[in-house]
């Protein structure tokens, strides 16, 4: 299996950068052994911009996914739609009554057909909610959000109904990390949740092969050194000494590799529940979401 590649052009997009079209071009070629898919460079709030690197792309050889985007007129999503495979994005800073909405209208259009299953694959970027991903018969997606999460000691953990792990509705996000502020508020950390609740999570932390983990913190001098590697300095103070943390016990509280494992293995039960492509889009009531009743 190879690789989907995104072409970089949201984040470019959001520190003020622009990408190269021929460098990315390029290394599309370079690397083809490895990439199976790869998106169209789009410039996102100029779709004519989109679809002039989408020509320039295949005038080079290259079959790039079309990507639409929130704020683009509707006649792009029927242009995207002559292909067999393409994107939705644009949605990543969008509210969530504004990102139900343009998915509904899109969708209403890609599975108008007698059965209402969509008519194309469809690519959603930064898609990370349990709900939109249950909501539309999506081909593939990408996010961060495995990762990002693991970053701030965060792990994702399936709710639990009837005696099973649930992946329909949306996750705890579980605070796990001691060096996370939340630890030190109540309900934002695992050390403050109810004891019935940390049983569930430490469960499923059993089922999956993990452990909690357990560190303990030390103020030390500026002049101080680690002196093993279970030893790490996490903070400098503001009298100038050091927050050193020892780790007793190796864990997901206090392992970022951990969380990143257990927080994919999460995302890969998920899709594995997910109905099997491709399945229709009836549209749904939209109160979870505070937009009222269906249209």
């Amino acid at each position: 299996m190879g690789f989907f590649l995104d072409s970089g052009a949201f984040t470019a997009w959001s520190k003020g950068v622009t990408i190269d079209i021929y460098k990315y071009i390029d290394f599309i070629k370079e690397h083809q052994d490895l990439i199976e898919v790869y998106a169209n460079l789009d410039v996102i709030g100029d779709p004519e911009a989109t679809w002039r690197n989408q020509r320039i792309m295949e005038e080079h050889g290259l079959k790039p996914l079309p990507v639409f985007h929130v704020e683009d007129g509707i006649e792009y999503l029927f242009k995207c739609m002559k292909y067999p495979y393409f994107c939705l994005g644009g949605m990543a800073k969008t509210l969530d009554k504004v990102r139900v909405s343009f998915l509904d209208k899109c969708w209403s259009i890609i599975c108008d057909t007698p059965d209402r299953t969509p008519r194309c694959k469809v690519h959603g970027f930064g898609v990370t909610s349990v709900k939109l991903l249950w909501r539309y018969p999506w081909y593939s997606v990408d996010s961060t959000a495995w990762l990002m999460a693991s970053g701030y000691g965060t792990v994702f953990v399936p709710k639990k109904k009837g005696g099973r792990f649930i992946y329909n509705e949306e996750p705890l996000r579980v605070n796990i990390s001691y060096r996370n502020p939340a630890a030190k508020r109540k309900g934002n950390h695992f050390l403050t949740l109810s004891e019935t609740e940390r049983k569930q999570i430490l469960e499923y932390f059993e089922m999956k092969g993990f452990k909690l983990g357990k560190s303990e913190f030390k103020e030390v001098d500026a002049s101080y050194k680690p002196c093993s590697k279970e030893e790490k300095v996490i903070q400098t103070l503001p009298n100038g000494n050091k927050l050193v943390e020892v780790i007793l016990e190796p864990g997901l509280c206090n392992d970022y590799a951990l969380r990143i494992e257990l927080n994919v293995l999460f995302f890969s039960d998920l899709e594995k529940a997910l109905p099997e492509w491709p399945y229709p889009f009836r549209r749904k009531e939209t109160r979870i979401f505070g937009l009222g009743r269906k249209k």
